[in-house]
């Protein structure tokens, strides 16, 4: 006997079809998309005896075309909307970018009952709500694990690999651009814009780098994860987003003398007291014999806490032509595999069922608690140092350490350096506010976020 339950025209849509192929559309042909053309022809064999089925290129659109891969007698339209319009092309692969055209493009496909696959994380993190409902209701599945932290399968270590957990915590390293200007910062004590330029020089970085320095992009995927992670819709706007612009080389050598390297991290976290999400970007002092601190150059590196694993770290090449379609491919072979399957027995989009997503209380950076590392240009004299702990302390604020360098010869103010134990952020706040009003502080104090990670 055959229940049937809703409306399930899509799925015998998908079982009326021969499955002894998949078609795939792919829209721009640029390092990914290139990178998933050569990996496809490569390892057509594998890929296919893992799918099922052959996955065969019908069709792809871009305005050019890309020396770096043979396409073949495959068609290429220049207008990419042909490809979302092709009654041929089961899943569309979204690789153009920015999030104006690929939002409409993206629509326009799952309007036309076409499954998606995107490496576009800004796509996801603003839009991807609007994108997932229109998909929901047309029954078909937006696929993303290339849209963070490039080969690294950490989408489906999220969303089914750590299902059982309540997720604490998640931090990572998800920018390959900002690790590797801080590792050689460490490494040849460089400042910032001298490597900002080198990185520029071998790709690394866009001629307009802001998204990388200042921590859009990573903030960005800290959005997509933290919402795979403890199940609520995208909120891109509630993440506190800092650089890394401001960091100096001395700051990572005193780092060092504490027994701690910088890293720039994306940070999301469920408070103990109130069940609340707070999701930061910021550069963090992480203790150097964490893993995740020995995580250097462009890799790129999440740490995920979950109540029943405890802490599990996923490591590799966040970005870059083959790695990140592998990711982009491995969606594709997923999505051949469930093309037979009703909506309802496919893996939600952010891990829970959508109407089982929360809307947590989102915490303001002014409510976070953690360590703090601070340095100062205090005046060389007599009740100084006194005067700012007693400050410390009437804030309730206990220091960890202290690190009083010499007077170079001529100056009269030395560098201070102080690191905290955990403090709410706002009371940090009021207790430097004093200690800058101080007269034996020259300049702007420095503070950079301390986190443990254990």
């Amino acid at each position: 006997m055959l229940f049937i339950l809703g409306d399930n025209t899509h799925f015998f849509k998908a079982r009326a079809k021969t499955l002894n192929s998949v078609k795939i559309g792919i829209c721009g042909l640029g390092t990914v998309g290139s990178g998933a053309v050569n990996v496809l022809g490569r390892n057509a064999d594998e890929i296919n005896a893992r799918a099922g089925c052959e996955i065969v290129i019908s069709q792809i659109g871009a305005r050019r075309d890309n020396p770096a891969c043979d396409l073949g007698e495959i068609s290429v339209s220049r207008d990419i909307f042909d490809v979302a319009e092709n009654p041929e092309v089961d899943i569309l692969v979204e690789l153009i970018g920015g999030t104006t055209v690929a939002k409409d493009l993206v629509l326009k496909a799952i309007a036309n009952g076409k499954h998606v696959v995107t490496a576009n994380k800004a796509l996801i993190a603003e839009f991807g709500n609007e994108i997932f409902a229109a998909a929901q209701e047309k029954g078909v599945t937006v696929s993303y694990e290339a849209a963070v932290a490039g080969g690294i399968p950490i989408i489906k270590a999220l969303r089914e690999g750590l299902s059982a957990n309540r997720i604490e915590w998640l931090a990572g390293i998800i920018n390959g651009t900002g690790n590797f200007i801080l590792t050689e910062m460490r490494d040849k004590g460089r400042d910032f814009a001298d490597v900002l330029k080198e990185a520029q020089e071998l790709g690394y970085a866009e001629a307009d780098p802001t998204f990388d320095v200042e921590g859009i992009d990573a903030a960005h995927k800290l959005v997509i994860l933290a919402s795979l992670a403890f199940g609520m819709p995208l909120q891109f706007d509630s993440v506190f987003t800092e650089g890394i612009s401001k960091v100096e080389p001395q700051d990572v050598t005193y780092a060092q003398e504490l027994g701690y390297r910088i890293k720039h991290l994306g940070i999301a976290s469920r408070s103990s007291e109130n069940g609340g999400i707070a999701l930061r970007v910021h550069p963090t002092l992480i203790p150097e014999k964490r893993l995740i601190a020995n995580v250097d150059g462009v890799m790129n590196a999440v740490l995920v806490n979950g109540d029943a694993v405890g802490p599990t770290l996923y490591y590799g090449p966040g970005a870059g032509a083959e790695p990140t379609a592998s990711s982009v491919i491995a969606d594709v072979v997923d999505l051949a595999r469930t093309l037979t399957a009703s909506p309802e027995h496919r893996v939600p989009h952010l891990g829970f069922q959508s109407d089982q997503l929360n809307d947590f209380e989102m915490l303001p950076i002014g409510e976070v608690e953690t360590a703090y590392y601070l340095r100062l240009s205090a005046l060389d004299a007599p009740g100084v140092l006194s005067k700012i702990t007693q400050i410390l302390s009437d804030a309730k604020i206990s220091v960890e350490a202290v690190i009083q360098k010499e007077p170079e010869a001529g100056e009269d103010h030395v560098p201070l350096i102080i690191l905290t134990d955990r403090v709410v952020e706002k009371s940090l706040d009021s207790a430097v506010a004093q200690i800058q009003q101080m007269d034996s502080i020259a300049g702007e104090i420095t503070r950079i976020r301390v986190e443990s990670l254990g």
